[in-house]
């Protein structure tokens, strides 16, 4: 049996996921849409061996947008740029299903996975979107409501999948000598007939080789963990404690069985955002750096954006955050679920928010020196709270050039993480099965 080890992935979002980054001395504040700086991330990951990464999106701007957020490349041709600047590491991107078509979001990931020769990604999502700004960018009057968003999305992924699996893995035949392209008994028609969809196909590209992308989701919610349980070979999450990280792996992963899947067929990757320093003292100075950078009524922006239709920047610094209304929330409702629960249980004045709440202005055990960082990794993998961990450097790229000289070796050593790459595509490095073509199977029909 092969020894389970940590998967890593790295959020690249230009200078970091500190909402200050850019302000940073050491940050260059237009790193968002430098396609040689976001290629020279992916590479200094690739150093670092991580299986995977990502690039996150938004289809609106708002003044809750992390400034990142408002300048930045669409995402699946960002990732393309990725490709072409690295050799082994996956490269994952957002699209989301509330706001494309199959066909097309098929065909692009399609395309960027021949193009990285197998190390693509397509992270599903329904699409937060707690100001309705969104919808008003694409001929909508509101957002779609959170459980119809999921359901659509449940139609999305299985025709998605089902046109990636157009063509047999040797359907192309190219031969000169007889004229013969491909084997037509090797094509496909879908005929997708749904509640939302209706697609004929076959999609006008050969399946990779890994045979399709890798599916993420981020969905924590019951119609979240549904489609994950189904559909998604990793999830991204991000829980307050060890303790709640421990139940949702373990009702997650115990949901596998209704679809007939294993354990190993899905990695949970939870959330964090370290920073390294020779000493405790001297990684808490580079948090402080970054904190002092705050503007608080600009960060409470930040925070509103995760809470639903709520301006926190209205209130006053003092005022208790319990003491705030908030509306009905349509954008994530795990995560807004957490963050109430929080509200009401502690103590927080509506000043505390973003420093309770977000990254590395939690000053969590993810903060300290290589050694205290690798431990805390070891011990969530090992106590079963998560796979690996989705890793939102503050700073970029500092902070992610520190994880890979100082922190990475220690988990080599400890024989938690891969010494080199030992395959060549993404689902080579998660131990991911090539999947079945459902035709080849005789299955016709999703």
């Amino acid at each position: 049996m092969t020894k389970r080890q940590l998967k890593l992935a790295a959020y690249l979002i230009g200078t970091g996921m500190h909402v200050s980054s850019w302000r940073h001395p050491a940050s260059s504040p237009n790193a968002s849409i430098d396609v040689r700086a976001m290629q020279k991330l992916a590479q200094i990951a690739e150093k670092g061996k991580f299986d995977l990464a990502f690039v996150a999106d938004s289809l609106a701007i708002n003044h809750e947008s992390h400034p990142q957020i408002v300048n930045r490349f669409d995402p699946i041709v960002l990732i393309t740029a990725l490709a072409a600047a690295t050799e082994k590491i996956g490269i994952g991107a957002t699209a989301s299903t509330t706001y494309s078509e199959p066909y097309t979001l098929a065909r692009q990931f399609a395309s960027v996975d021949h193009i990285s020769e197998g190390r693509a990604a397509w992270n599903v999502v329904t699409t937060a979107d707690a100001t309705g700004q969104t919808a008003l960018n694409f001929t909508r009057e509101k957002h779609w409501e959170h459980d119809h968003r999921y359901e659509r999305a449940e139609e999305f992924v299985d025709v998605v999948q089902g046109l990636w699996d157009s063509w047999e893995d040797d359907a192309f035949i190219y031969n000169k000598e007889t004229g013969k392209f491909f084997d037509p008994d090797k094509v496909h028609e879908l005929h997708y007939k749904g509640k939302f969809f209706s697609v004929k196909g076959p999609l006008n590209i050969a399946r990779s080789n890994q045979g399709q992308p890798v599916v993420i989701q981020a969905g924590a919610s019951i119609p979240g963990q549904r489609l994950a349980a189904r559909t998604a070979e990793v999830v991204f999450t991000h829980w307050d404690s060890i303790e709640e990280s421990k139940q949702f792996y373990q009702t997650l992963k115990s949901q596998l069985t209704d679809y007939d899947r294993g354990e190993e067929e899905l990695h949970i990757l939870h959330g964090i955002s370290p920073i390294v320093g020779e000493t405790e003292d001297i990684a808490h100075e580079k948090y402080d750096e970054l904190q002092k950078l705050i503007d608080p009524y600009e960060s409470l922006k930040f925070v509103s954006g995760y809470m639903g239709n709520v301006d926190f920047s209205t209130y006053s610094l003092d005022t208790p955050a319990k003491e705030v209304e908030f509306p009905k929330v349509n954008s994530i409702q795990s995560q807004f679920n957490e963050m109430k629960k929080i509200i009401d249980e502690e103590n927080l004045k509506v000043g505390d928010l973003y420093t309770r709440f977000f990254g590395a202005a939690r000053r969590d055990g993810f903060i300290g020196t290589p050694t205290q960082v690798a431990n805390e990794m070891e011990k969530w993998f090992k106590e079963k709270a998560t796979d690996g961990f989705m890793i939102q450097f503050p700073l970029l790229p500092r902070d992610l050039e520190d994880f890979v000289e100082q922190v990475v070796p220690l988990l080599q050593e400890r024989g938690l993480f891969r010494l080199d790459y030992e395959g060549d595509t993404l689902r080579d490095h998660l131990g991911l099965k090539l999947p079945e073509n459902r035709f080849v199977k005789g299955k016709t029909t999703i």
